[in-house]
């Protein structure tokens, strides 16, 4: 390291925010946690314990909890990295796509609840 004009040392570009990046612990603890979340699902379909409703609940529900440790594990994201603002974005995405797709639903719903002939049409008929 070299001292800069003003006495202080010059960090070439290093950051202080160590934490904000992997560790190898923290990529096999995710790694773990990544293909357990995908055996279990795995295994849900190949064995079928439930019916096929519930085993696609639970899936969606894996694949929650696993796009969360991704996000921890992998992209570590926190309320620290990059002074919240990655954070940030990520809730006005959930939010946008949350918006999205609750609008679609409701209009597909009422497009096939209003749009659909009725069983008193189709006698007549």
């Amino acid at each position: 390291m070299s001292a800069s004009a003003d006495g202080h040392a010059d960090t070439h570009g290093h950051h202080d925010d160590e934490e904000s990046h992997g560790t190898r612990k923290g990529y096999i603890i995710g790694f773990v946690l990544a293909a357990v979340l995908t055996a279990i699902p795995f295994w849900l379909v190949m064995t079928t314990p439930f019916s096929k409703p519930v085993i696609a609940l639970i899936i969606m529900g894996f694949a929650a909890v696993q796009m969360v440790v991704h996000m921890i594990f992998f992209l570590h994201m926190n309320r620290r990295a990059e002074g919240g603002w990655s954070m940030m974005a990520l809730l006005f995405t959930v939010v946008i796509v949350g918006i999205a797709l609750s609008g679609s639903l409701w209009v597909m719903y009422h497009m096939n609840a209003n749009m659909m002939p009725m069983p008193q049409a189709m006698d007549s008929m």
